[in-house]
């Protein structure tokens, strides 16, 4: 199953509207989100026209924009989880943790739980290998500091794929 990974998008909404396209045309069913979203409303407008499950993990910042929501925002977002600091999932066998701090995904990595580990914060497309799991920044949707981009993450073929939003 393929995965889409992206990272602070920084209220960017229309790069983030981009990037539903660029997955919806793949058939891309499950979105990470690892942090720095800001407000609330970017996850709400970019994610309406996405059929898939969202699972976004709040960045230090996001928590302060989130922290008073009314109990109810998302209730039109069933697919949709929220974490805070990491999540984790399983697909396809895989063991997946996401996070947005470079120092958590670096605990996460080396605890030998997952066999993948997405982060965010650094705003550039990284990877590397903590003895067998892959730690992996997907860059940035906002386009920030670097080009705009985003990861693709196939769970049964382990293959990863950086994705230049253009």
């Amino acid at each position: 199953m393929k995965i889409a990974i992206i990272s602070d998008s920084h209220d960017n909404l229309a790069n983030f509207k981009k990037v539903i396209s660029e997955i919806k045309k793949e058939k891309i069913k499950i979105l990470i989100h690892c942090g720095d979203i800001f407000e609330p409303e970017t996850i709400k407008e970019a994610l309406k026209d996405f059929s898939g499950k969202a699972h976004i993990v709040l960045s230090d910042v996001d928590e302060d924009y989130f922290e008073n929501l009314e109990k109810n925002y998302f209730k039109d977002f069933s697919d949709l989880k929220i974490y805070h600091e990491f999540g984790e999932i399983e697909i396809d066998k895989k063991r997946i943790a996401f996070c947005h701090s470079p120092k958590t995904a670096f605990k996460l990595a080396f605890s030998k739980k997952y066999e993948i580990v997405f982060y965010g914060h650094l705003h550039k497309p990284w990877k590397t290998r903590i003895k067998k799991t892959k730690l992996v920044n997907p860059g940035n949707i906002a386009g920030l500091f670097f080009r705009a981009s985003f990861a693709i993450y196939d769970t049964e073929t382990n293959k990863l794929e950086l994705k230049i939003l253009t």
